[in-house]
């Protein structure tokens, strides 16, 4: 036979069907986008956190500045607008959000419209824009009636306040589009007066 050497075909097929490197393969093509879907977990979860406080921040204001009497305020900020922001900003730093970035949001609706035909008293400090005397919408309930039949009540307008003001948030999402891309979050709220 002198020095040719035929092919062994099992030899061959053994190493054809042998899936020693096919782990590795397979954890370098998933864990990219479990990594990926993990930090978008994270900083979507972020920017929901931060969303919530911001409404809650504003909440708070708003409820501050709709009281007629403040007995935690001094004379130095006996005003609507100042005891607002000292709520914000009290709430942002609690959850160690930098109330420093503020920004000034006037609402989706625009120029409130005043209470009993007079002007809503809009201020602005420190990016938080407080509207007093602003007429807020009919409040409409839904009221059972005897045959389990629903209808619609409408109510009067109210007086009330507003808090709004927005807040930048940078994701930070590598190898999307979403990377260092910057959104303003919004909080506008709205509070009837207490009398």
């Amino acid at each position: 036979m002198g020095g040719s050497v035929k092919p062994n075909w099992q030899t061959w097929r053994s190493r054809m069907s042998d899936t020693g490197g096919a782990q590795i393969a397979e954890a370098a093509l998933v864990l990219p986008i479990v990594f990926m879907l993990l930090f978008g977990i994270i900083w979507f979860g972020r920017a929901f956190n931060i969303y919530s406080t911001i409404t809650y921040a504003a909440r708070e204001g708003a409820r501050v500045a709709s009281t007629t009497a403040c007995a935690l305020c001094t004379a130095a900020t006996g005003t609507p607008a100042a005891n607002a922001a000292n709520a914000v900003t009290a709430v942002l730093q609690a959850s160690h959000i930098n109330p420093g970035q503020i920004q000034v949001y006037t609402g989706a609706g625009g120029t409130p419209v005043g209470c009993g035909g007079g002007p809503a008293n809009c201020s602005n400090q420190s990016g938080i824009t407080t509207c007093t005397n602003v007429e807020l919408d009919a409040t409409t309930r839904r009221r059972r009636r005897g045959g389990g039949t629903f209808t619609t009540v409408t109510g009067p307008a109210a007086c009330g306040t507003t808090v709004s003001f927005q807040y930048p948030y940078q994701f930070y999402f590598p190898f999307t589009s979403l990377d260092r891309q910057q959104i303003l979050l919004h909080a506008d709220v709205a509070m009837q007066g207490e009398n």
